[in-house]
């Protein structure tokens, strides 16, 4: 049943994304009809931020020595190797699909389980690649600028990624279907405090140099999206421009 409804959900997702394809350019424009509920929403995210995640990624970061923080980002990157490799199959990139698909078997056979980046060293470089991404590939625009609850700046189109990203990811299949929700939850805790860590200093000096901290990171969002999606910036130092 649960299935049902979440194919049920994805079709209508999918719909509304593709018919609002015009709606949102792929030079990086997005329109922002809900602008007052969104502002209402970062409000709140910025709040949570403040008392909560952007503290605990300082105590992290103070904490932990970069070597080892080095090493749980390469073990989560690992992770989401599944999901790239699906999505550049998706794209049609069957090229860099084999590079991501070398790169698993290589980080997680002799790189510890992907604690040590062992593909990159010898030049297979991580990046990334989503369902956000790939429907912008089959010609889909941003649609409607979203600020979602807790997860920050998303679009229409991004949040269906989102969506079918996270339930379909291997890993995430089989932690649910095995009563392993601690599991589940805690490695969507340590990304997150990982993902916010990476952003320390790129979000402290956005909200510092902004005269409206929402327009800023929603035009940074928005721009370093459009860069991802034109193969323009990896997450690895390549290339990687200081947007959220």
């Amino acid at each position: 049943m649960a299935k049902k409804h979440f194919l049920q959900l994805f079709l209508a997702l999918l719909t509304t994304t593709m018919v609002t394809a015009c709606a949102g350019s792929q030079n990086g424009d997005v329109a922002d009809p809900v602008e007052g509920l969104n502002r209402g929403i970062f409000a709140f995210n910025t709040a949570v931020d403040n008392a909560v995640l952007e503290p605990v990624a300082k105590g992290y970061r103070a904490a932990v020595p970069k070597p080892a923080r080095t090493g749980i980002r390469n073990v989560l990157h690992n992770l989401k190797s599944p999901t790239i490799v699906a999505n550049d199959l998706l794209q049609g990139n069957v090229t860099t699909a084999a590079n991501d698909l070398t790169r698993f078997f290589a980080n997680t056979l002799f790189g510890l389980g992907g604690l040590i980046d062992v593909a990159g060293s010898e030049g297979v470089k991580y990046h990334e690649e989503d369902f956000g991404q790939t429907l912008a590939v089959w010609g889909a625009g941003n649609g409607p600028y979203l600020v979602l609850p807790l997860y920050g700046p998303s679009t229409l189109r991004d949040t269906t990624g989102l969506a079918v990203d996270s339930y379909t990811d291997p890993l995430n299949m089989w932690l649910r279907n095995t009563d392993r929700d601690g599991a589940y939850y805690s490695r969507m805790a340590v990304s997150a405090v990982d993902k916010r860590e990476e952003l320390l200093d790129v979000l402290g000096d956005l909200k510092k140099n902004s005269v409206d901290y929402y327009a800023a990171v929603r035009s940074a969002y928005v721009q370093r999206r459009q860069s991802l999606i034109n193969g323009q910036a990896t997450v690895d130092g390549q290339n990687y421009e200081d947007m959220p």
